[in-house]
């Protein structure tokens, strides 16, 4: 009979060559409640890990072989599992050592001989960090938000959401996934300035034809990681929320979204097939239901209800 507690406690991939050190550590962990994967060797170690994904990996630093530093730089550039906290073991104590566990990924380190109450005090202080993580990457996926988080230092993502991964894809082809492509970082940069110098700085609009995708930066997600939302809009994504916002027809919508856009009456006749005598026309009925008098208050009025009401942005 399937113990379903036991499917969905948190895991941990404790990777040592040491059978006795696996076995004391594997029944500590098992008695407090935690799902145990374990490895014996660098290789099996990746490949449990890409295939898991568990929430913590217990790491041996010195190991015949591919030692645990290595691993862990491999991790942490593998997309799939470099979010996942190491804690390295290490009877190796020195500074240069444990500079070496931190620079190669590691969260944190617990020294050998391995004291297994120490080792879970350490675990469950991280496993609470990948427990929200989790959590809010499965909503956000749930939800279908476009979200991505970056350090502005390397441009490395460090996750996205399945939505955010489909449209980087679209706009920026050929780019590798888990880099930031140069206009996006250039952007992040000079955002995060302005923010941290308390001035408001634009979205990034990437054009593709009729269609754009809008960056918008958010909060910190920790000291050297920026989270990121993106959103799609079309043309007539723009003119549909025109339509919803403020009971428009549709070329009532038509004419508004060209006048947000810049264009004269001439300009609008001409693309929508119309004499600019009509489309003053329709532009007198979109004063009236907007509540304005003139063509720059109802493109401010527009904008700012579209934006404040979460549809789409011209």
């Amino acid at each position: 009979m399937l113990d379903f507690d036991r499917l969905n406690a948190d895991l941990v991939l404790i990777v040592d060559d040491i059978p006795e050190n696996l076995s004391v550590l594997h029944d500590a962990l098992d008695e407090s409640g935690y799902t145990v994967l374990v490895a014996t060797n660098g290789e099996t170690a990746l490949q449990r890990a890409r295939h898991s994904v568990p929430d913590v990996i217990l790491l041996d630093a010195m190991m015949p072989g591919m030692d645990g530093f290595e691993v862990a730089r491999r991790l942490k550039a593998d997309f799939t599992t470099r979010h996942i906290p190491i804690v390295f073991m290490t009877g190796l104590t020195e500074t240069e050592h444990v500079v070496a566990a931190f620079d190669a990924g590691g969260a944190d380190y617990v020294t050998k001989p391995i004291r297994p109450q120490e080792v879970l005090a350490r675990i469950a202080a991280h496993m609470q960090s990948a427990r929200l993580m989790k959590q809010a990457r499965s909503a956000l996926d749930a939800f279908g938000q476009a979200t991505l988080a970056l350090r502005p230092d390397s441009g490395r993502v460090v996750w996205q959401t399945p939505l955010a991964r489909k449209l980087m894809k679209d706009y920026f082809e050929g780019q590798p996934e888990d880099n930031a492509p140069p206009a996006v970082m250039a952007w992040v940069q000079e955002s995060s300035r302005a923010r941290h110098e308390g001035r408001d700085f634009p979205p990034l609009y990437i054009n593709q034809g009729a269609k754009r995708l809008i960056f918008t930066l958010h909060e910190r997600t920790g000291e050297d990681e920026w989270l990121l939302s993106l959103r799609e809009e079309s043309d007539a994504a723009v003119i549909d929320a025109l339509i919803a916002a403020f009971r428009l027809t549709t070329r009532e919508a038509e004419v508004l979204y060209w006048v947000i856009k810049g264009k004269t009456s001439p300009d609008i006749g001409e693309i929508l097939g119309s004499s600019p005598r009509t489309v003053n026309k329709h532009l007198e009925h979109v004063f009236t239901k907007l509540g304005v008098e003139n063509r720059t208050a109802a493109a401010s009025v527009a904008m700012a209800r579209i934006r404040t009401g979460g549809g789409a942005e011209a």
